[in-house]
């Protein structure tokens, strides 16, 4: 996928509860790199106030899976227990690049390890947790809008991920959004200086 072009693409997960949507809206407006927000696709409903190709691309269990079998998606899944499928676009990946973009996927670790493996795309990759799962949990229950079932699923889930925190390069722990997005652009930064085509 690299053709030359000065666009990067950057793989940003974590576990539910770590504030990742956050990070990612604040370093959007803050950073001072190009950089663009890849919208994901999934078959679920819209929730209230979701738009579509803002949110996510809301696609039909049909037209979904004709992009899947088409080769229309980098990685997609479906989520077991919810009966959702989702998933990376191709296209939104490669046009973003292509335009000197740093495309941000903000995608779960599973869709993060598959991308990982293909050695075509060299990701920038950042895992975000906000420092233990004893704070996880906190931050869960804090919420208040979920079942003591719903909490205890997302924990294990949780757990499970923060086991391949070791696969990506960078470790970003959002204490405080101010400093964690400081710290992702900095990081952003340091690698377009390393970059071999950062200075052509």
């Amino acid at each position: 996928m690299s053709d030359g072009s000065s666009g990067r693409l950057i793989i940003l997960s974590g576990p539910s509860g770590a504030g990742k949507s956050t990070v990612v809206r604040h370093l959007l407006e803050e950073c001072d790199l190009p950089l663009k927000l890849s919208v994901s696709a999934t078959t679920r409903s819209p929730r209230e106030g979701e738009k579509h190709g803002q949110h996510y691309f809301f696609l039909s269990d049909e037209e979904f899976q004709q992009r899947r079998e088409a080769g229309g998606f980098l990685e997609c899944r479906e989520v077991f227990g919810l009966g959702c499928w989702y998933g990376t676009l191709r296209e939104q990946v490669t046009t973003g690049l292509k335009a000197g973009n740093w495309v941000i996927l903000e995608i779960d670790v599973q869709g993060a390890v598959a991308l990982m493996d293909d050695n075509s795309l060299s990701p920038i990759t950042l895992f975000i947790h906000p420092g233990g799962m004893k704070e996880l949990e906190h931050r869960l229950r804090s919420r208040g809008t979920e079942t003591e079932e719903a909490i205890r699923a997302r924990l294990e889930t949780a757990h499970n991920e923060m086991q391949q925190m070791h696969r990506y390069q960078f470790e970003v722990i959002n204490g405080s959004v101010d400093l964690a997005v400081d710290e992702i652009c900095q990081i952003l930064k340091d690698q377009k200086e390393s970059h071999p085509c950062s200075k052509s």
